[in-house]
This record gives C-alpha cells, sequence and structure tokens, in this order.
C-alpha cells in the first residue's frame, strides 16, 4: 500500500493535497505531475511516497528544474514500483527498456563472454544494486530546514517529520 502527497510552496505557504501515482511509469512523469500541481512557474513543489513504512522516498522540483531525489531505503524501494522509479534514476538505471535489447543478438541469441575481464567490469557489475539504506540527495530539504542528518533518521510519521521542519504541519492533516 502506497501513500502519496504533494506539497507545493506558494506566497501564501504550502499547500498540501494527495496525489494518484496511476499514470507515473518514469520520474519524468512524476516531475510532470508535480509542476502541474503549482500555482506559479518556478515555486518548489515536495513529492512525498511511502510504502507501509518500509521506505519513503522525497522528490524535489524546482520550477523546470532536474528534480531532486531521496530514498530512505533503497533495497526495499528498489523492490516496489514506485520505488523502483526513483531507485533507478538514482542508481543511473534509467534505461531498463533497453536493457533487454543489450542481452541478445539480432538473431535472437546471447551475447558471448566478454573478450577480456578486468576489476572495472567487477565494479560495472555491482553499479546497478541498490543499498539497503538511504540513497540520493540527503541535503534535498536543507534550506528548507531538514538537516541531512534529520532526513536520514527518519523512520515513523516521516511526512510529518519533514512536513514540520519546512513549516507545513498545519495543512498535513488535509492529506492524511
Amino acid at each position: 500500500m502506497y501513500f502519496a502527497a504533494l506539497l507545493a510552496r506558494t506566497e501564501d505557504g504550502w499547500e498540501a493535497s494527495d496525489i494518484e501515482l496511476d499514470n507515473v511509469e518514469t520520474l519524468a512523469d512524476l516531475a510532470d505531475l508535480a509542476r502541474e500541481s503549482a500555482a506559479d512557474d518556478g515555486e518548489t513543489v515536495i513529492v512525498f511516497i511511502e510504502q507501509e513504512d518500509a521506505w519513503f522516498g522525497v522528490v524535489r522540483v524546482d520550477g523546470e528544474d532536474d528534480p531532486r531525489v531521496f530514498v530512505s531505503n533503497a533495497a526495499a524501494a528498489a523492490r516496489s514500483s514506485y520505488g523502483e522509479i526513483l531507485t533507478s534514476e538514482l542508481l543511473g538505471d534509467d534505461d531498463r527498456d533497453g536493457a533487454l535489447d543489450e542481452l541478445t543478438d539480432l538473431d535472437g541469441t546471447e551475447d558471448g563472454e566478454p573478450e577480456h575481464e578486468d576489476e572495472d567490469d567487477d565494479a560495472a557489475a555491482t553499479a546497478g544494486i541498490a543499498p539497503a539504506g538511504p540513497l540520493g540527495e540527503g541535503l534535498i530539504l536543507a534550506d528548507l530546514g531538514m538537516t541531512e542528518r534529520d532526513l536520514i533518521d527518519l523512520t515513523e510519521d516521516a511526512l510529518g517529520e519533514i512536513a514540520d521542519a519546512i513549516g507545513a504541519s498545519d495543512i498535513l492533516e488535509a492529506v492524511r
């Protein structure tokens, strides 16, 4: 079970709303959804996604800038559909659909073994593995009042703690 909320900063403070992620397949889709919810271009929008206290993710979109991402437990998130969207972007594995094409030749047979192996090949093989812990930009909310250490240490009621830190706790009950 997922919970997703959106916090948009406006001239009058923060506005909160719950969001549906049914049509979100990529981080770009999520960023577009966040931008659409902003009243004005350039506003900061925070997307919060949580899966049953197993992990949470924070995506920050500032206007047309690239989205910034933090995931509390990348290994747990990578095993879920919405978490995989976030972790694959952070791990540089955003071409999941093209991965099968690289495994087979045009005739459908598997590629042979590499001509040579070295330590760089071993490192590349493990590059896409999500760590059992935080992943992403720990300073994602630092300018809004939440330190990296505080973000990493969140366990229960992460959304409530984030809302308190950024000054949005008064509007949070609208989405819970």
